[in-house]
């Protein structure tokens, strides 16, 4: 047995699939078809039961799965000691971006990371925060920037940093206006929310900040994914998330008043971290700054 026996059988445990399995690892379905049964063999169990939708790991096949994950861990901490380690971290990172509330410091801090660990390949996904998280627990991605409480309580958080929340309008609409917007000026708009069971965290925080406020307004459903913030494009719509979400001018930004922030962390599983995400998380550590006190207590995202 070798350790790209171990790789070929995690990569169809977490693709449910031989064939997404063979597309990711780049390799032929046929040969990955081998290898593994030719694993079975050696080890005299079934793993994996086959069916036309893809494969389901048997009871043995999901002891296997924690225990290979385990190994390559291990070879991993391995290959990152001697001469490696002095010439810098090598190894891969898998790492969420949550789209509904983007933060400012984020691409600072994966260009710094970048910088300081050329040989750290890593790779980011964006997505709403809870498809992120499920993928963490699920071992798809090694970690997630995302809002602070849109965590659980087996999962490790770092904090990050905070952004003030802010309103977008379109340039056409009544509220288009330079400077502050009073908490007042929301109440009876239509305010975007995603609607979505994945996007739940941002849809709570901004129920729970205008409710906070003492507003009313109306919540209506934005776009799906990128498209989150069309009806406020068309003027239909206002929207309350983070300064980094206007990027490109095509809003008009006001800050809120009285001001409430949003409180960011970098989220990882409960278990020993591999060198590499070890180095991230010192790296989010190193972002945090002190924010300013407001008048009323921090506003964080619940899931």
């Amino acid at each position: 047995m070798e350790l790209r026996h171990l790789r070929y059988f995690v990569a169809i445990a977490e693709e449910r699939s031989i064939t997404r399995a063979a597309e990711r690892l780049w390799i032929a379905q046929p040969g990955l078809s081998t290898q593994v049964r030719r694993l079975e063999a050696e080890l005299g169990i079934q793993l994996l039961h086959r069916h036309t939708r893809g494969v389901e790991l048997t009871g043995a096949g999901e002891v296997f799965l924690e225990r290979a994950r385990a190994t390559l861990a291990a070879a991993e901490e391995a290959r990152s000691t001697g001469r490696e380690l002095e010439a810098g971290l090598v190894g891969s990172l898998r790492v969420g971006i949550a789209t509904e509330l983007p933060a400012r410091f984020v691409p600072s801090l994966l260009a710094g990371f970048g910088r300081e660990r050329p040989d750290v390949e890593l790779t980011v996904f964006e997505s709403y925060s809870g498809t992120l998280l499920r993928d963490l627990r699920d071992a798809r991605v090694d970690a997630v920037l995302g809002p602070a409480g849109a965590g659980s309580a087996e999962l490790r958080s770092v904090p990050v940093g905070s952004e003030p929340w802010v309103v977008l309008v379109s340039p056409g609409h009544r509220l288009a206006r330079p400077g502050p917007i009073g908490a007042g000026e929301l109440d009876g708009e239509a305010v975007v929310i995603t609607g979505h069971r994945d996007g739940a965290a941002y849809d709570r925080a901004v129920s729970e900040l205008l409710g906070g406020l003492v507003v009313q307004p109306v919540l209506r459903r934005g776009g799906p994914g990128p498209a989150l913030y069309a009806p406020v494009a068309a003027g239909d719509a206002i929207a309350l998330t983070t300064a980094p979400a206007a990027a490109g001018g095509a809003f008009v930004v006001r800050s809120l008043t009285p001001v409430r922030r949003v409180r960011f962390a970098l989220f990882s599983r409960e278990e020993t971290p591999a060198p590499a995400l070890r180095e991230l998380i010192r790296a989010g550590r190193a972002t945090t700054t002190p924010t300013p006190e407001p008048a009323r207590p921090v506003l964080q995202v619940v899931a």
